[in-house]
């Protein structure tokens, strides 16, 4: 791509006060935006004088299958999605219209804190939390792995929700008796640890996944098969409760309670039993016998316990690590893995987010987008699609290839932002996504600004009739990451994807 000009702009995207789709780049002199005084970072936008002439740097190879049924069935016998950004990324839909081919729809790690939303062929919306996205094909199975940690009650007000609109459950979900139980108890925890920490809150969900997390990591924690056994579940849930209760102030532990809870539970492990598997064996079986099994990833990358904005990040491994030790599976058996991110970047809760758009710009985004969590519907933070965060993503994860959703978001703007790269206030290059948070706080962001197609794309199906400046940025994106783009969400229904 020939750079016709670059400039040093007093103060960060971030913080923009103007509107979203204000022209940076009309001639050589750009003009001073307006900003908030309290940014401290500098960025760097780099103007593209013209779009990309279409080359496409990347070999396309299987990308020519043609029509959406081939590239699916292309797929191999395991294969996963997983999100390349903070979560939210679309991933539901893809797992969605993928597991038409797939026998096996599974997930291998977090919790109810994982919101997925995805349409069925009337366009009725379903809201998923743990229960995977295949569940809308009625011959599709979906496992409920052991690096889940599982909520019963939320589980079964999911199944029921599932099944009073139509959709069957029997014998379709299997859950593993190694996964960790969540409890109401683990819940109330998380409130009060985000309270504790005042100011320096994580942001999560308040859905107790940390604390069901932290009981498996000490080794207190309950799992799916002590349901089996009764006369011992007393006595383990004492310990976890009395161990909370010695830990915070605020959570008042009493005998009742646990009466309360254990009788509880004895009616949910008789109604549960038909559900618990031992699924490392089932999966594993089904892997010999050929069938195919589609990997569902919940949260994203940049969320996972070790590679993500550390501590702002989910209590498990949402990267592709994450499937081998969530589902026992061995690494060599795992084929293709898509990467579903966002033409632009979207986070909640706290942590550091690089490229965000703060004030009106970011708004524009958010409703746009709809840019509210499925599971707790807190407005999500928005900007730009953050390169380098992406190819950090894919260097961890080693994708076949992408799945770039929710272009049609962007169909307004007269012009749009990549954020290619990091460098320190120095000008001294960051090579890849930094571990220090101050180093993140403190970086500027190097800016390729394209133009925008301000034309209506949801009704496009084909790849070739997208608008030119719509193509030139896919590819564009395609050649910085050097991972294909197979799939391109232009809308939320089944049918609102194109093939590349």
């Amino acid at each position: 791509m020939s750079i016709s000009s670059s400039a040093s702009i007093s103060s960060s995207p971030r913080t923009w006060n103007g509107a979203l789709s204000r022209q940076l780049c009309g001639s050589h002199t750009h003009p001073q935006l307006s900003f908030s005084a309290n940014n401290k970072q500098q960025k760097t936008i780099i103007c593209s004088a013209a779009a990309k002439s279409g080359s496409v740097v990347i070999e396309q190879g299987a990308a020519d299958l043609g029509s959406g049924p081939s590239r699916i069935g292309s797929l191999s016998q395991v294969s996963g999605v997983l999100g390349c950004q903070w979560g939210d990324e679309g991933k539901g839909k893809l797992v969605d219209i993928l597991a038409k081919q797939f026998d096996i729809v599974a997930r291998c790690q977090g919790g109810a804190n994982a919101g997925h939303t995805i349409y069925n062929s009337e366009g009725k919306k379903f809201a998923l939390h743990l229960v995977p996205s295949g569940i809308l094909n009625e011959d599709t199975l979906c496992v409920i792995g052991n690096g889940v940690v599982v909520h019963v009650p939320g589980f079964f007000k999911e199944v029921d929700g599932l099944e009073s609109n139509g959709v069957a459950c029997d014998g379709r979900i299997l859950i593993s008796d190694r996964a960790h139980l969540l409890f109401d108890f683990h819940q109330i925890v998380d409130g009060l640890r985000e309270a504790e920490l005042a100011k320096s809150f994580i942001g999560t969900t308040r859905r107790g996944i940390g604390p069901c997390y932290s009981s498996k990591v000490i080794r207190n924690g309950i799992r799916v098969s002590d349901l089996r056994h009764m006369d011992t579940f007393a006595q383990k849930l004492d310990l976890l409760l009395s161990d909370a209760a010695s830990r915070f102030q605020g959570f008042n532990y009493t005998p009742d309670m646990l009466k309360e809870e254990v009788e509880r539970y004895k009616r949910y492990a008789e109604r549960l039993e038909p559900f618990i598997v031992d699924t490392v064996h089932f999966v594993n079986d089904a892997i010999s016998q050929k069938k195919k099994i589609l990997v569902e990833g919940g949260q994203a990358t940049m969320l996972d316990v070790d590679f993500g904005t550390y501590p702002f990040v989910t209590s498990s491994s949402p990267s592709a690590g994450g499937i081998c030790t969530g589902l026992g599976i061995a690494p060599r058996v795992l084929g293709d893995l898509i990467g579903v991110v966002k033409a632009y970047t979207t986070r909640v809760g706290s942590g550091p987010f690089p490229t965000e758009i703060l004030g009106k710009g970011g708004d524009l985004l958010r409703f746009a987008g709809q840019e509210f969590g499925t599971t707790t519907g807190r407005p999500r933070r928005c900007g730009w699609l953050d390169i380098a965060a992406l190819k950090y993503c894919c260097q961890i994860n080693g994708f076949s290839s992408l799945n770039l959703t929710k272009l049609d978001v962007l169909s307004d703007l007269s012009e749009i932002q990549l954020g290619v790269s990091y460098k320190q206030s120095d000008g001294t290059p960051v090579p890849s996504f930094p571990a220090d948070l101050r180093l993140l706080e403190q970086l500027e962001v190097e800016y390729e600004v394209m133009p925008g197609w301000q034309t209506d794309i949801s009704s496009i199906r084909e790849y070739s009739e997208l608008p030119k400046a719509a193509r030139n940025y896919v590819e564009r994106i395609e050649e910085l990451v050097g991972v294909p783009i197979h799939y391109i969400g232009i809308g939320p229904g089944r049918d609102a994807l194109i093939y590349k």
